[in-house]
């Protein structure tokens, strides 16, 4: 399917924008209007783009159907404030709850049971109950359009940051199952980090070989994955010959095909014994 943004309607794009990019981190905003009057609501057009400055953005985009805007965005607008709070397991359904769009002036914190913490330099409260909150000036609003379904991009300075001491780990950091955050799928599709997560070893500490130092065999093989590949691909150094070579005599390794070579090396991969791999694809 190829699809030219022009010549769809905005709500399916929309769709087919939020299917593909995925998982997406929750920004739970809470602002207050200028007479004091507290918002909350979750976006999923959110990240972090910098830590010196530490940066956020989050897009409270113009709404497709009718094109009025978010009250957060006429909030930041407004008082040029913001709380950002962290989106956990626990606190998911009351997340969703408070998206529902209540008349202004109401209080989302209320109606989503929430409890309202008051912030040390900005006025708008942190959510209790959220692991980590940011209190944040806003820097900048970029508007990416008038239409519906444009964005509207808040970028907010980090001015200080409150983490629960529940979800660090021994050595102050934060501990990626206790936080058990959640993100946004397609539809009303969420994900839970916790029953997710696996581990990719980073190459930044040290120079991997690269998957083009593999055996023909191997960069071809209809076995070993891609993901295979670039395990393989992350040692620092290859097996020598004479090693390769004592390995298998040692393990009385002859004449193996090259199926068997493939289908030994995904099993020890798969164990994290990559150099044994490396033993098996060279011979």
């Amino acid at each position: 399917m190829k699809l030219n943004p022009k010549d769809i309607e905005t709500s399916q794009l929309h769709g087919i924008m939020l299917g593909a990019v995925q998982p997406r981190p929750i920004a739970f905003a809470s602002t207050v209007d200028e007479n004091g009057k507290v918002n909350l609501s979750p976006y999923s057009f959110f990240n972090v783009f910098s830590a010196n400055p530490p940066v956020m953005i989050f897009s409270p985009a113009r709404r497709v159907r009718n094109n009025t805007v978010k009250h957060t965005l006429l909030n930041a607008k407004a008082t040029g404030e913001v709380v950002i709070n962290i989106v956990n397991y626990d606190i998911v359904q009351q997340m969703s709850l408070s998206s529902t769009e209540y008349a202004e002036g109401v209080n989302e914190f209320e109606k989503s049971g929430l409890t309202e913490l008051k912030s040390d330099l900005v006025a708008p409260p942190r959510v209790a109950e959220s692991p980590v909150q940011f209190e944040c000036k806003v820097k900048e609003i970029v508007e990416l359009g008038q239409e519906g379904g444009a964005g509207n991009l808040i970028i907010c300075e980090v001015v200080m940051v409150h983490v629960n001491d529940k979800v660090l780990d021994g050595d102050n950091k934060i501990d990626p199952f206790k936080i058990d955050t959640v993100a946004r799928m397609g539809g009303n599709w969420y994900c839970r980090s916790k029953d997710a997560m696996f581990e990719v070893a980073k190459p930044l500490s040290k120079l991997g070989v690269g998957v083009d130092a593999l055996p023909d065999h191997a960069r071809n093989s209809d076995i070993l994955t891609g993901n295979d590949l670039g395990k393989l691909g992350n040692i620092e150094l290859i097996p020598e010959q004479e090693e390769v070579v004592a390995f298998a005599k040692a393990e009385q390794l002859f004449n193996l095909s090259t199926t068997e070579k493939h289908n030994k090396a995904k099993e020890l991969i798969a164990k994290g014994e990559i150099l044994t791999a490396w033993k098996y694809l060279l011979q």
